[in-house]
């Protein structure tokens, strides 16, 4: 017994899904000790609760809670994505109704507060309702402090939207997961059964509203103890919801910013390119979940981003910088822009006169605005390799890559659309051959030559 101690003392160091449990303790013993533990299972499981129970004391009791219809649970769970061929780790936001065990997600990228408030906003807006209360955990994107009464301090963005939608809200004690084992449920199930295999898509944002549907289509089944459809007592949970406000809210963060030298902006430990001409002054953020737009102190836009997540660290749009190299090319060599670019075309402008270089970067700055600037590097890298430098042929080979594929629209016609019939008549030749080979003046020659095209056709619209 002296070992079956050790390891549960040792465990008040351990975290606590990482203890051991009744099961564990007996298959360490049996391994330890092979045919010469003889002890049953039975045995083990009961001095192992004594013992947790003279170290951990005695555990309450779980009081089953109460939801009435219309009522919520939220949280987040993680999942793989696949958008465009790119593999990353997301999120997405579940949630569930007790009442009824229906329930709602929504993938992102992150867990910020943008990303929880724009899938809850999404959610009300597809079932046109706002559940009546609803129940979060601890998470510090919602709540700044747990105070000693209970109460809890929640963040401004989370406070503006929940007055917004007018639902109250309720919080989870801490290290009490089970008071909201609905939606942890909820989140295990919708991963299980909604995404899986890892889903593949193209627009983050179209897919969302795929999920909301394949949601509506899982509450076709019978609830698990209620004999009836979940969709028949979701039905019962949006009556006793709440109306949407009829103003929308946007959802969105604010801050202020100053940009470094170069004309980049620091926003969560990102950088975003802004401008040469607005480096080094006090600009503002504004993002939400999807997008990040650059302010200047008129909260005029003046450059906005996809928001990055995961391993993206910089989001650059050249636009603005290839416009300033190009009205003094011979100077960018020096310049902290010019080492910025990608080391092709740092060689291919090098080697460039005057002319041709301001050419180029003309060029450039045409392929960045359509495409992404590793597309144009590719275009130059595809003929520097081939031995070819002009700007036509590095320009052609930029273009199919970008509109080969472009569709070509159908030509729009009337539905009387005339037909054209002609008819030819060679008797023209005959009487010029009777004449036989006489000269002819130049102004007989265009006489006849008027005269055989007037005659050889005549056409006639139907």
């Amino acid at each position: 017994m002296r070992t079956i101690d050790e390891w549960l003392e040792a465990d008040l160091k351990a975290p606590r899904k990482q203890r051991h449990t009744a099961k564990r303790v007996y298959a360490r013993l049996k391994k330890m000790y092979n045919n010469d533990f003889t002890v049953s299972y039975r045995t083990v499981a009961r001095y192992v609760a004594e013992k947790k129970q003279k170290l951990y004391g005695s555990h309450e009791g779980y009081i089953p809670l109460h939801h009435p219809a219309g009522e919520a649970q939220l949280d987040f769970g993680m999942a793989e994505f696949v958008e465009n061929g790119i593999r990353y780790e997301g999120c997405y936001v579940a949630m569930s109704f007790p009442y009824s065990n229906g329930g709602y997600i929504q993938a992102y990228k992150g867990t910020n507060i943008e990303c929880l408030l724009q899938g809850m906003q999404d959610i009300f807006n597809h079932m046109g309702q706002v559940p009546t209360c609803i129940w979060f955990d601890n998470d510090k994107t919602i709540v700044k402090k747990i105070l000693a009464n209970g109460e809890r301090e929640v963040t401004d963005s989370f406070n503006r939207f929940r007055m917004h939608y007018g639902f109250e809200s309720n919080f989870c004690n801490p290290d009490s997961g089970h008071e909201k084992g609905h939606v942890e449920n909820k989140v295990g199930y919708s991963r299980r059964n909604m995404l899986v295999p890892v889903p593949e898509f193209k627009d983050l944002r179209e897919f969302n509203e795929s999920l909301l549907t394949e949601c509506d289509e899982d509450m076709q089944r019978e609830h698990y103890s209620k004999d009836v459809l979940i969709a028949t007592l979701f039905e019962q949970d949006r009556k006793a919801m709440k109306p949407l406000p009829r103003a929308e809210y946007e959802i969105y963060r604010l801050e202020k910013v100053k940009s470094d030298k170069y004309g980049k902006v620091n926003f969560d430990n990102r950088k975003y390119s802004v401008s040469p001409e607005h480096a080094q002054r006090e600009l503002f953020v504004k993002t939400n979940a999807f997008t990040v737009w650059i302010l200047d102190d008129q909260y005029h836009v003046i450059q906005w981003h996809n928001r990055l997540y995961g391993s993206q660290k910089e989001s650059m749009k050249w636009e603005p910088y290839l416009v300033l190299m190009g009205n003094r090319p011979n100077a960018i060599k020096y310049t902290g822009f010019f080492q910025q670019l990608p080391q092709t075309l740092q060689e291919y402008l090098s080697n460039c006169d005057y002319e041709q270089k301001k050419a180029a970067l003309r060029m450039l700055k045409r392929m960045v605005v359509n495409s992404e600037l590793e597309t144009a590097v590719n275009a130059f890298n595809f003929c520097i390799q081939k031995g070819i430098r002009d700007l036509d042929s590095i320009w052609a080979s930029y273009y199919s890559t970008v509109f080969a594929k472009a569709p070509i629209p159908d030509l729009a016609v009337k539905d009387e659309f005339p037909r054209l019939s002609y008819g030819v008549d060679n008797s023209i030749y005959d009487s010029l051959l009777e004449r036989g080979f006489q000269p002819l003046h130049f102004a007989d020659i265009c006489y006849n030559w008027y005269n055989i095209h007037l005659r050889v056709f005549s056409y006639q619209f139907i």
